[in-house]
């Protein structure tokens, strides 16, 4: 008997490795399939409200696609009238900047006693030459093309999800629970919680945004939609994109206004949103179901984001949750659960 659990323990510290090196070297693969499966869970329940109203099922998954589509269609649009208005102030903003940076190095210089000497090359525009742009083509490009890639084989998952070409029930089914009725009671688990996280992140962070937004264009800070924007996006990484947009954007408003109470009051602003919407009302509306330890929050965004990168940081999270459910169905690993979670049970 210890000899078996002996082997076993053997074989699972050989196994586990091997997954993950597999996890990461085959992510054009599961980074699809795995953000497909939440957007499939997403949609699951209306795919059932169709169903009951007798709509076929391939008429179904046709409205759920052009759904995302048009949310896609959107986001374009955001993002498009959100560059010109970077495009139609640049000249103004890259002379602001450049100002405020010299005058930085100059009292800075200045506090130290270093003489500075005055530059009147302007570092920042080098950045925005046409030359520097050209030379990065090809790896934006390249950029482009991944996405563009990953978002078809994204589709592609989702029509197999919905369309039940991939059952996560019987997936759970066969390869871990070994039960059908656990397999039908944990996927609805499954299915209940992580719909209900990502509606709540979805709409906390559409009101970070928002909020993040509006600050700027009350304290007339440039490009309010592009930071809007930016924040609802970031927000979708836990912890950390409350931490980054706030010092990005407190970054960019010390060129545009002056360092004066304005300054300050706006990064109180940014920094409430964050925090009203982050830490108050998202926690009120998760629930304790999904409460989870900081430090496997932290110990999780480093693993998924080191494994996955940005998409790593972003499903971290909901793969935890994901986990912490399958693991709260043995007994061997309930503790483990109870390590996710925080708790002493």
């Amino acid at each position: 008997m210890d000899r078996t659990r002996t082997t076993n323990m053997l074989l699972l510290v050989i196994v586990i490795p091997i997954i993950f090196y597999l996890l990461k070297v085959l992510s054009f693969i599961f980074i699809p399939l795995v953000f497909s499966m939440f957007i499939a869970l997403l949609f699951l329940p209306l795919m059932r409200f169709l169903g009951k109203k007798n709509v076929p099922k391939k008429v179904s998954i046709v409205i759920v696609i052009l759904i995302i589509i048009a949310g896609l269609k959107i986001g374009g649009e955001l993002i498009k009238l959100s560059s010109k208005q970077i495009l139609a102030t640049e000249s103004s903003f890259l002379t602001k900047a450049q100002t405020k940076i010299n005058d930085l190095v100059y009292n800075v210089d200045s506090f130290f006693g270093v003489e500075s000497i005055p530059d009147s090359n302007p570092k920042l525009s080098r950045f925005f030459k046409k030359e520097a742009l050209f030379s990065n083509f090809g790896s934006t490009f390249s950029v482009i093309s991944k996405f563009l890639t990953s978002v078809l084989m994204t589709t592609f998952f989702v029509v197999l999800w919905l369309g039940e070409s991939i059952n996560i029930q019987k997936v759970l089914n066969k390869t871990l629970l070994k039960r059908k009725h656990t397999s039908v009671k944990t996927f609805r688990k499954i299915e209940k919680d992580l719909i209900k996280f990502i509606k709540v992140k979805f709409l906390v962070s559409l009101l970070t945004g928002i909020g993040t937004g509006l600050a700027c264009y009350f304290f007339d800070v440039s490009f309010p939609i592009f930071w809007g924007l930016f924040a609802f996006l970031i927000n979708f990484v836990q912890m950390v994109g409350s931490f980054i947009s706030v010092i990005l954007l407190s970054i960019f408003a010390f060129v545009e206004l002056d360092p004066t109470s304005t300054l300050l009051f706006f990064v109180l602003s940014i920094t409430g949103v964050q925090v009203l919407f982050g830490a108050i009302l998202e926690p009120i509306f998760m629930g304790k179901s999904f409460s989870i330890n900081i430090i496997t929050v932290l110990v999780m965004l480093m693993f998924w984001g080191y494994i996955w990168g940005i998409p790593g940081l972003i499903m971290a999270i909901p793969v935890t949750v994901f986990l912490k459910i399958i693991f709260e169905q043995f007994p061997s690993t309930k503790g483990i659960a109870s390590l996710i979670s925080g708790s002493s049970n």
